[in-house]
């Protein structure tokens, strides 16, 4: 056993392994144990004992005399054997203690000989980033078509690069927009005040607000509350629960001009605390239950509605300002709510359908719902403090929201002033704030492709589109009808370029409106139909409208997803304004 002890330690050491330090260090302790095993010596006295002639006293009296010695003599040697004995037992497992300690001590110096462990890989994912970075690359290097200034062309490589790496996410999409804008910085396309001056705008700071407004509304309690009496009035069914919200949506639209408010300030926490009730969290892989549904459902009304009404969206206006400068025609609330009711209605009403069956919920039907949802309102008890702060504080900025404009406060301002409330009363704390890592992470996404996309107008880019669009379509002879849809189309999927539906209307609608009417279409039916459109185009992308960075944040749609469905709905809203609005408008006399 010591043999093979000696000869598996220098094998352990050439092979690295720890597993052969720790069974020869075994073994070595085991052979020494067995080796030594304390034995005491037998001694046996040999007396012999004479049975002849009968002994006289005094020799039986010193054989006596004798015997008592040699037994003392006996015990006194038994005993020092005895203590021999046991000083040799405590000098083995000494020696015994020694190895096994020293074999310790050879297993630790293995051990810690061995090199760490490497550390996986915790950066970019390199695949995705190379095809970001190889796209953008390839328009980099292209000529820049005649009439576009270099640039502008750069800066669309850089951008169409950023976008790729949002959809590919080779890193989270606040660090690919960190990226995308240090690029255009290093190469002298844009300077830090450019790349930096959306941050400086309204709509992601209220998209970023509105995230601590929801932190507050599902701490408290608030939105459970809430979420409880809505599924016990229309929780039996998943679709029943979903048109509650979507009609709540639709009344509240018009009311509240700043869509980012709306949906981020409002419905988003309603919609995750529903989501939470029904035990549907991103956190534990429970999204497809109901929340994946839920917040595409209610991302798409957002675009609907805010199309249905001038006050629903706060760019709406611009169009109708624009609209007035181009074909002389003021469109008032009313002849805009007419002409996009019975379309928008039949997408409002047919949407959840359709998502229902392509990407429906896990959770169907719950007939038990109702009465649970109840059950569970008993046991909030009432309301306490805190939620008694935070609906005061909800209802004084919408309040604010709805009437602020009347009075010089914008919605940001409107948002600040039921964060500042929040945060004074202790229901939300800025540690809380600070956590929040998507309302930050959306945040700084949000505004850089903001940023980008309008130096892209100011370097002219999209009015050199504009006008080969003119071109083209102008040249083609088409009868107005087809020429108005080839317009819409152009019109609607060039979204994907814009970070903002502002933006988007600022710098093509006047040019795609005035084609519109040079190739006979009907002025009025053009004009609000591109700006409906300037509004249902936002379906498309998680950065198109002010609605969709809050939804998306919330993690329930994947990227992938969001951008198939968004897709596909944008072919049905297109085929029923085209159908169905074209019919309405005949008959109440647009056209």
């Amino acid at each position: 056993e010591h043999k093979l002890a000696r000869a598996l330690i220098p094998l352990a050491y050439v092979h690295s392994s720890r597993h052969l330090l720790s069974l020869a260090s075994e073994i070595m302790a085991s052979s020494i144990s067995c080796s030594f095993k304390p034995t005491l010596r037998q001694h046996s006295s040999q007396a012999s004992k004479s049975r002849g002639q009968p002994a006289s006293r005094a020799q039986a009296a010193k054989a006596k005399q004798l015997s008592s010695v040699h037994t003392s003599f006996s015990s006194a040697q038994s005993k020092q054997q005895l203590t021999a004995s046991r000083l040799n037992s405590a000098k083995v497992t000494g020696r015994q203690q020694i190895v096994c300690k020293a074999s310790t001590n050879i297993v630790a110096a293995a051990s810690a000989a061995e090199p760490p462990a490497e550390k996986p890989w915790q950066g970019a994912k390199l695949k995705e980033l190379g095809y970001a970075v190889a796209i953008g690359t390839a328009i980099w290097f292209i000529p820049p078509p005649a009439g576009v200034a270099i640039k502008a062309w750069k800066l669309l490589a850089i951008f169409v690069a950023t976008i790729v790496g949002i959809i590919l996410q080779p890193l989270p999409l606040g660090a690919v927009a960190m990226v995308g804008l240090g690029v255009s910085m290093v190469t002298g396309i844009l300077t830090f005040p450019a790349a930096f001056s959306a941050f400086a705008t309204e709509i992601p700071w209220l998209i970023a607000i509105a995230f601590f407004l929801a932190k507050g509304f599902i701490k408290t309690g608030l939105g459970n509350r809430i979420a409880y009496m809505v599924v016990s009035l229309f929780g039996s069914t998943s679709l029943g629960l979903t048109y509650s919200l979507v009609l709540s949506e639709l009344f509240l639209a018009p009311a509240i001009p700043s869509l980012a408010a709306r949906a981020g300030g409002i419905f988003l926490p309603l919609c995750k605390a529903l989501c939470t009730a029904c035990g549907s969290d991103p956190k534990d892989g429970t999204e497809k239950k109901l929340g994946s549904y839920l917040m595409f459902v209610m991302f798409q009304a957002s675009c609907i509605s805010s199309s249905m009404f001038i006050t629903a969206m706060a760019a709406n206006p611009l169009s109708v300002t624009l609209a007035q400068a181009a074909i002389g025609h003021t469109i008032s609330w009313g002849q805009w709510a007419q002409a996009a009711f019975v379309p928008g209605i039949v997408c409002l009403l047919c949407m959840p359908l359709i998502l229902y069956f392509i990407a429906g919920p896990e959770l169907k039907d719950s007939p038990e719902a109702p009465a649970k949802a109840k059950e569970e309102l008993e046991k909030l008890g009432p309301m306490t403090t805190d939620e008694k702060i935070m609906g005061a504080t909800l209802l004084t900025t919408v309040g604010l929201w709805i009437a602020g404009p009347s009075f010089g406060i914008g919605s940001v301002a409107a948002a600040l002033v039921g964060l500042t409330v929040l945060l004074v009363t202790g229901v939300v704390t800025w540690k809380e704030c600070l956590a929040e890592g998507g309302a930050w992470d959306t945040l700084t996404w949000f505004a850089a492709l903001i940023a980008m996309a309008a130096y892209l107008n100011k370097y002219g880019l999209i009015s050199w589109f504009s006008a080969e669009v003119v071109k083209v379509v102008g040249g083609l002879g088409l009868a107005w009808q087809p020429a108005l849809v080839v317009i819409c189309l152009i019109y609607f999927y060039s979204h994907y370029m814009f970070a903002s539906g502002a933006a988007h209307i600022g710098a093509m609608y006047t040019a795609f409106l005035s084609v519109a009417v040079a190739c006979g279409c009907p002025p009025v039916v053009s004009a609000i139909l591109l700006a409906c459109f300037s509004n249902l185009m936002g379906c498309t992308t998680h950065y198109g409208i002010g609605s969709a960075p809050p939804f998306y944040g919330t993690g329930y749609v994947p990227l992938a997803q969001w951008w198939t469905l968004g897709g596909i709905l944008s072919v049905f809203y297109i085929t029923v304004w085209f159908g169905v609005g074209a019919v309405w408008w005949k008959m109440i006399g647009l056209y």
